[in-house]
């Protein structure tokens, strides 16, 4: 007998669960695999960029994280000295400012993982995880992958000695950098033959080194380090490339020895070490991301890179937030499943980059690179500063396919990159003039929105606008059978007027934008918002950071994962719609491996 699945989720990392926290808001039938026998406790990834903080708090998880973590805000660089010790050569914003308006912060990969299940469970009422479960064998019957409501995978495993067999529509594999769902479908991973050994621990250090709260970069003649402040006041975690072949070969001795002379002159005494480990790294890409566009691999399953640029929860993280919804549209029928193949080509575009990326980002970090390629201290504390935006995971832009749509309208909104993420701006609510971040209207709830930049509708012709805006995108829209007659449950409508919010009218917003919600049928105001100076927090300046000018006006799709699709004048509502129409109502596709 086998149990049957949706979806199986082969690892209980941040992609998995992350893919897993919109299953489990969808209602999707799901089951996660996860080989460990209990949850992760301790180690790994620690970094939360600033992108991920912003999903974090898309997905309504963000505040326990900023409460408990320890948020980086500068960055110290420490270079060689004269005297054959190390001096403080900069400091420097960790995130350029303006970038969000939320930080880098630092928790570990275990509590962010408590989190994400703890969201799972509250949805669906479950963890849905099988731990003890070792992956033995995923198959995939190609010929039935073309109905795509065939439980067209097998996945294998030995639970407590015992074989058992699960079937479902969809799986990832999101089992790490060894994966075994990769290897049972026979990929490889193509890249460097060598690999660099990195040493890395948790301690609690007794030391005169004056920057051991800060992130710190540190470029010795004895080496470099990383100082990366932990949650708490007082545990600091250390990333050391050792120069040794194997991690069998970096003893805690050896660890010591390195950090003597990579701080000389400052003392370093470790008073506990709480958490200690030696890998190796090479930067590594999958040859193939999917399967039938069936199986896919997410994370370090499909990518692996070094710990320099702080990337690699990150962008899993990532891998699973882009995925999950995708899946949850189309096993909810709200999408064709030719939308999965966006899957494959964001995020291979967005591993390949980021492996590019590092292997530069290693280079620059290696004294020994940058003394035969005549590059200095300085030229690499340029070249960190200038990654910034890449490390915070703020330069990812998708290419132009079925869900991202650059045009000849882009202009109307200056400010904004169709296929990046929907940069927020302060807004203030209309309905009690609380100060928000435009993001917040964004909710993760499966839906698109849609953001209409109407201008100031104390102008007679704005007022107009809005109002034919609201009707033909009532009619239009209600073609689509996905709406099912109901334009809310598949698209969000947010509002952001640039008028005198204390002159403004209820009468001058379409009933489109306040439809009656929740159970008990209560008019909605919670998304219409003014462009307008608050009480406490000053003016958000909206529609100049987005380049809208508020005679002409704009209207930005953005998708259920925040990434900006499209750029609309009102005089288009036709193109609204074909945009949806292409993907939720296709009946024919290919997929390409």
């Amino acid at each position: 007998m086998s149990e049957e699945y949706d979806v199986l989720i082969c690892g209980s990392g941040s992609a998995g669960l992350c893919a897993a926290v919109w299953l489990a808001r969808c209602g999707i039938n799901f089951k996660i695999l996860e080989r460990r026998e209990g949850p992760l406790k301790q180690g790994q990834a620690d970094g939360v960029q600033v992108r991920t903080v912003e999903i974090l708090e898309h997905l309504g998880l963000s505040e326990d994280v900023l409460k408990e973590a320890y948020h980086v805000l500068e960055l110290a660089f420490w270079s060689p000295d004269s005297k054959g010790g190390i001096h403080r050569s900069h400091l420097e914003p960790d995130t350029e400012p303006g970038l969000s308006h939320l930080p880098h912060v630092i928790l570990n990969q275990a509590r962010i993982n408590e989190i994400l299940i703890e969201d799972i469970v509250k949805s669906s009422g479950q963890s849905h995880i099988q731990y003890g479960s070792d992956i033995r064998q995923v198959v995939v019957d190609s010929e039935a992958a073309g109905n795509p409501d065939a439980r067209c995978v097998t996945i294998k495993t030995i639970e407590s000695g015992v074989e058992r067999t699960y079937r479902a529509k969809y799986a990832l594999g999101c089992d790490g950098a060894h994966s075994a769902v990769r290897k049972s479908l026979g990929f490889k991973m193509v890249g460097d033959s060598s690999d660099v050994v990195w040493a890395v621990m948790d301690i609690y250090p007794r030391t005169d080194f004056p920057d051991i709260r800060k992130k710190s970069v540190i470029q010795s003649n004895s080496g470099n380090l990383v100082i990366i402040p932990r949650e708490g006041d007082e545990m600091v975690r250390f990333y050391m490339e050792m120069p040794v072949s194997t991690p069998g070969e970096v003893t805690p001795e050896r660890v010591k020895e390195r950090i003597d002379g990579i701080f000389k002159p400052y003392q370093v005494e470790i008073a506990e070490t709480s958490w200690f480990s030696a890998y190796s790294i090479g930067q590594r890409l999958a040859d193939h991301f999917t399967k039938d566009h069936r199986v896919f691999l997410t994370g370090d399953a499909c990518h692996t890179h070094s710990p320099k640029a702080g990337q690699g929860m990150n962008v899993s993280l990532q891998d699973g937030y882009n995925v999950g919804w995708k899946l949850s549209a189309v096993l909810r029928k709200h999408a064709h499943p030719s939308i999965l193949e966006t899957y494959v080509s964001e995020r291979h575009q967005t591993a390949k980059g980021l492996i590019d990326f590092d292997r530069q980002f290693a280079k620059m970090f290696s004294s020994t690179y940058r003394k035969e390629n005549g590059y200095t201290t300085a030229d690499f504390q340029e070249y960190f500063i200038k990654s910034g935006r890449y490390t915070a995971g703020l330069a990812t832009q998708y290419q132009p396919s079925m869900l991202v749509r650059p045009g000849h309208k882009d202009s109307l909104a200056s400010g904004i990159s169709v296929g990046m993420r929907f940069q927020s701006a302060q807004v203030v609510r209309f309905s009690d003039a609380k100060a928000i971040q435009l993001s917040h209207a964004l909710r993760a709830d499966s839906r698109w929105s849609l953001i209409v930049f109407p201008g100031d509708v104390s102008e007679a012709q704005a007022e107009k606008r809005l109002f034919q805006v609201a009707k033909s995108l009532e009619v239009s829209m209600k073609q689509l059978p996905t709406l099912q007659n109901d334009i809310h449950s598949f698209l969000s409508l947010v509002l952001v007027l640039k008028s005198d919010r204390r002159k403004l009218e209820d009468r001058q917003i379409p009933r489109l934008f306040t439809p009656n919600a929740g159970r008990w049928g209560v008019k909605c105001l919670q998304n219409v918002f003014v462009d307008d100076v608050s009480y406490h927090t000053g003016h958000g300046e909206a529609y100049a950071k987005y380049g809208i000018n508020p005679e002409v006006g704009a209207m930005v799709l953005v998708r259920p994962d925040q990434y900006v699709a499209g750029i609309f004048d009102f005089t288009t509502m036709q193109d609204i719609f074909e945009f949806f129409k292409d993907f939720t109502t296709r009946t024919t596709h290919r997929f390409h491996q």
